[in-house]
């Protein structure tokens, strides 16, 4: 690999991080799902959340969309 794309590797993985970092401070124990969240997002994939109420799927969705600074509707 060469320096730029290192370096380009390296700061996306600080930009995920910091992502999970701020979700991680308002979901709690759902690290598998906003994982994949994060995954689909990367990949310009699309997203099936399934789960009885109350596991924060819609907070997990307006969470990440606060944090990557994009609207939710």
């Amino acid at each position: 690999m060469n320096d730029s794309l290192e370096e380009k590797v390296r700061e996306a993985s600080k930009s995920i991080n910091r992502c999970r970092t701020e979700i991680g401070k308002r979901i709690v124990g759902q690290t598998s799902m906003i994982d994949g969240m994060l995954m689909a997002l990367i990949a310009g994939g699309h997203v099936l959340l399934e789960g009885v109420p109350g596991l924060a799927k819609t907070l997990a969705v307006k969470t990440i969309a606060e944090v990557i600074d994009a609207d939710f509707k």
